[in-house]
């Protein structure tokens, strides 16, 4: 979790409601995988990035890193004060099942439009952080990413405020969500969940 995110909107909906003045660079499909470029957003403006972190102990690019610890892990208390926003529309994830096959799930706050989930950066790389899912989706699986509240946006920009300060945002969304099967078109009904 979260392993793949949606990036749908126009470049100039991103400019709007993220403030930017500074042009957007040519903007990538709409899910966006891991070691795909996606857009984040610093203090600096708007870059392309790999979704990932490469690290020499995992095959693999590292994607998440968990809210609860990341400010004691050795890869990512170097990065606690390179923080970026990650624009998204929605995040994908496949439901935790015991057996069978996995149900793919579309999930968004409920009021729709774009938000941002809260990342770290090294290099050309980043990861996008994780914690404790709301509630309402729990069902779905057991982390979520971080979707930061609109007035959280700028404190966790700002280089200089330390991770402490900035740490409080990194909680479950609280605001309504909307899930809704994406896995293979199965009549199903699309959900709602406070």
């Amino acid at each position: 979790m979260c392993s793949r995110f949606e990036l749908n909107s126009s470049a100039r909906a991103i400019a709007v409601r993220f403030g930017l003045s500074t042009p957007l660079p040519n903007l990538p499909g709409r899910i966006i995988r891991p070691t795909d470029p996606a857009l984040i957003i610093t203090a600096q403006g708007p870059h392309l990035l790999r979704f990932g972190l490469t690290v020499e102990w995992e095959k693999r690019p590292v994607i998440n890193a968990r809210a609860e610890t990341v400010a004691s892990r050795a890869t990512f208390k170097p990065l606690l004060r390179q923080r970026c926003l990650v624009p998204a529309d929605a995040w994908i994830e496949w439901q935790t099942v015991t057996s069978g096959r996995k149900p793919m799930w579309r999930l968004r706050p409920r009021e729709g439009g774009l938000f941002a989930l809260a990342g770290l950066m090294r290099g050309e790389e980043f990861v996008v952080l994780t914690c404790a899912p709301a509630p309402a989706i729990a069902f779905v699986h057991d982390r979520m990413p971080v979707v930061l509240a609109a007035e959280a946006e700028a404190v966790w920009l700002d280089p200089a405020a330390d991770f402490a300060a900035v740490s409080p945002a990194l909680v479950p969304y609280t605001a309504p969500l909307e899930a809704v099967p994406a896995d293979d078109g199965a009549p199903r009904q699309p959900g709602l969940f406070d």
